[in-house]
């Protein structure tokens, strides 16, 4: 009994002997404690939870090099490798927050996007679609968010203060020259490409990723969509023409292609023209998409585009309408590009591709040929690494070479030709860096080597956003951008520099229960403007400089009202430019100080139709009147429209849609051309700058033949 009792206690004091106290305290990156955190031994029964001030202890007989371990919802898991030796050890834990993506905040500064839930949806291909009076043209709907300008007579994105021309268009992140249809002088341009082609539509009115180059104001980032599902057939018949589509999926790869006939002539004899047509357009045009997955989570798209388009026009004299010329031009088109996204591992990934633009326009200016043709290529790989879950990065080169010439034919001096070519090499690296989940920065620098100039250029970007709130946040974004001149001036003068602007923005966005409030602070300092000497467009420097600030406002809501969806824009502008043919700095003619639209959409189940109205009204915008005193001297009228739309969907497989630009007729004004000399009184000849009509009607019927459609998806009108 005694031996027992001699090994029982021996037993014992070895139990006692090898217990281990562990103690310690949690705390957060703060300092602040952490109550309710778990800790243990991994493998192991042994552990405690912190008390009210983050404190804990536990006994443990385990010995060695071990594992021990905290978490706590909301923190990343802590481990740290300890061994225990039966004397005390004393830890410090400190948990990091865990940086969930849906959760956190994000960078927002300029940007609308779409087809990535994590930052927030603002417009999809069926918003697009059936936006009233946007005729599902995606620069159309886009002019209804604020930062835009209604520039009727034009139809492209101008943005803050910015021409046409600073809006670049890039598709999986290639870019993309010439991305509207020619029209005829002061008549609306579309863009080249159908909203339904993208899965998002990421629209930047400033202070965009060091990823994208060559664009002074705005960054339009159409992704494609990726493989089809099932097998589909559409047929569209219009009142403008017609077209055709089909897509045809397999287990790991779809072919999808569309073609389209727009012939305007029918509609223009029944609608009467303020324009004198010989032959009013017509155009075919085409498109094709292959996807192949490639592995678990690789995939590579082609995609391809063309259009042929043609139309003549005479044109007449300011002061003397009776004298004309005729206007004739044919325009060939194409893009094709071949995009590769491929996961490496776990944290790296690589993208990029291939884009290819061709661009003719084969002219006669009252017999006399003029000929211009644009070619580009754009070369781009991207390597994105999730170093940690706070740190993001990425880096890549690309090339672009654009090739350009023009040629005419003079009585005088035979043919004569101005080319150029525009090879620009360019890096940029970008991190994305998680402070925690209410504090995000992106850093980056974008550099560019132009060999036609043999210089080099660096642009630093930074974004940075806070979130105070569940839903509410803040962002501020800088940043420097530039882009080559206009192939007009570039042409002239082969030593233009880069146009530059600089980009300030302060954001707030609220989101919440599918409602959005966003509201906008901006300034952008422009320099290297193209100017022209003494008011010669063939003698051209780089000394045009400006301005443009103002305020803006954006609220959407489709949860209030059922059925309903709708939003509200507001833009404030002042800017100023002293470029071109300017005397003096002066408000640009396409700029309008005020611009406020309404868009609503609501589907009535009770007529199986979806609704929409756009109402959007602008201030006046300045002209020059060569018949007073100073520049930019006059201003036009306001400019109104309101357009509405009805879709109705009979049969899953069926629509029928109408729509009605300018229902009220409003005369719009967007200007006065004058002639270039007065009259025997000394008075210059004028007349407005209007539409060719006052409304535009569009009837379309849409059949799809597949084995799943839904009647909440609008066609590819």
């Amino acid at each position: 009994m005694k031996i027992l009792l001699t090994v029982l206690g021996v037993i014992i004091g070895f139990e006692v002997a090898a217990q281990t106290l562990v103690k310690g305290k949690v705390l957060d990156e703060k300092g602040e404690a952490i109550p309710g955190a778990n800790i243990s031994i991994d493998g192991t029964y042994d552990g405690a939870s912190s008390d009210i001030n983050g404190e804990f202890s536990f006994q443990t007989s385990e010995e060695g090099e071990q594992t021990i371990s905290a978490s706590f919802v909301g923190y990343k898991t802590y481990t740290q490798s300890v061994k225990l030796s039966g004397a005390l050890l004393q830890l410090s834990i400190t948990l990091r927050e865990e940086i969930n993506q849906l959760d956190a905040v994000v960078i927002s500064a300029g940007a609308f996007t779409a087809g990535e839930e994590k930052r927030r949806t603002i417009l999809k291909a069926v918003d697009i679609a059936s936006t009233a009076g946007a005729t599902a043209d995606i620069a159309g709907a886009l002019n209804t968010l604020p930062g835009t300008q209604k520039v009727g007579e034009s139809g492209r994105l101008f943005v803050r203060g910015g021409d046409g021309n600073e809006t670049r268009t890039f598709i999986d992140g290639l870019m993309v020259l010439n991305a509207y249809n020619p029209t005829a002088p002061n008549t609306p341009s579309r863009g080249r490409f159908l909203p339904f082609m993208f899965k998002g539509t990421s629209f930047s009115t400033g202070g965009y990723s060091a990823e994208y180059g060559q664009a002074l104001s705005s960054a339009l980032v159409l992704n494609s969509k990726d493989k089809s599902e099932l097998n589909q057939t559409d047929f569209g018949i219009l009142s403008v023409g017609g077209d055709v589509a089909h897509t045809h999926a397999w287990d790991h790869a779809s072919l999808a292609g569309k073609i389209q006939y727009t012939n305007i002539r029918p509609y223009f004899g029944l609608i009467n023209q303020r324009m004198d047509w010989i032959k009013p357009p017509v155009s075919i045009e085409g498109s094709s998409a292959f996807r192949q997955e490639t592995g678990e989570s690789g995939i590579v798209k082609f995609y391809g585009n063309f259009n042929h388009t043609n139309y003549s026009l005479y044109q007449h004299d300011i002061a003397e309408p009776a004298q004309k010329f005729s206007f004739d031009l044919t325009n060939n088109y194409g893009y094709g590009n071949v995009a590769f996204l491929q996961a490496l591992n776990e944290k790296w990934s690589a993208r990029g591709g291939v884009s290819y633009n061709y661009n003719h326009n084969d002219l006669l200016i009252d017999g006399s040929p003029v000929d211009e043709i644009e070619k580009g290529l754009h070369a781009k790989t991207v390597f994105e690494n999730t170093v940690s879950d706070r740190v993001e990065l990425k880096f890549g080169l690309e090339h672009i070479l654009v090739d350009y010439e023009a040629s005419r034919v003079d009585s005088t001096l035979g043919r004569q030709v101005q080319q150029y070519q525009d090879p620009i090499t360019s890096g940029f690296v970008e991190a994305e860096l998680y402070a925690s989940k209410k504090l995000v920065a992106r850093t980056g620098v974008r550099g560019e080597y132009s060999q036609r100039l043999g210089d080099a250029f660096v642009d630093p970007r930074i974004s940075v956003a806070y979130k105070p709130f569940q839903q509410g946040q803040f962002s501020f974004a800088y940043g420097r951008f530039r882009q080559t001149p206009q192939s007009i001036y570039v042409r002239a003068e082969s030593n233009l520099r880069p146009e530059t602007a600089e980009h300030f923005i302060l954001n707030y966005q609220l989101v919440n229960d599918k409602r959005t409030f966003r509201t906008e602070l901006y300034y952008k300092r422009y320099s290297d403007l193209v100017k022209f000497v003494n008011g010669n467009p063939n003698n051209l420097t780089n000394s045009g400089r400006g301005y443009a600030k103002g305020f803006e406002f954006f609220w959407r809501d489709n949860a209030t009202f059922k059925n309903l969806d709708y939003w509200i824009s507001y833009s404030y502008l002042d800017t100023e430019r002293d470029y071109l043919d300017y005397p003096v700095a002066s408000t640009p003619s396409f700029a309008s100080t005020h611009n406020f639209s309404v868009v609503g959409k609501r589907y009535v189940s009770a007529i199986k139709s979806q609704l929409g109205v756009t109402y959007s009204v602008s201030s006046p915008r300045t002209y020059h009147n060569p018949n007073m005193e100073g520049f930019n001297n006059s201003r036009t009228p306001c400019y109104q429209d309101l357009s509405m739309n009805i879709s109705y969907l009979p049969k899953p497989f069926l629509i029928i849609h109408a729509s009605v630009t300018n229902v009220l007729g409003r005369d719009n004004v967007f200007g006065y051309e004058y002639s270039s000399t007065p009259d025997v009184n000394g008075i210059f000849a004028g007349r407005p700058i209007k539409l060719p009509a006052t409304r535009f009607l569009f009837l379309g019927v849409f059949i799809t033949l597949s084995k799943n459609k839904s009647i909440n998806q609008l066609p590819n009108l």
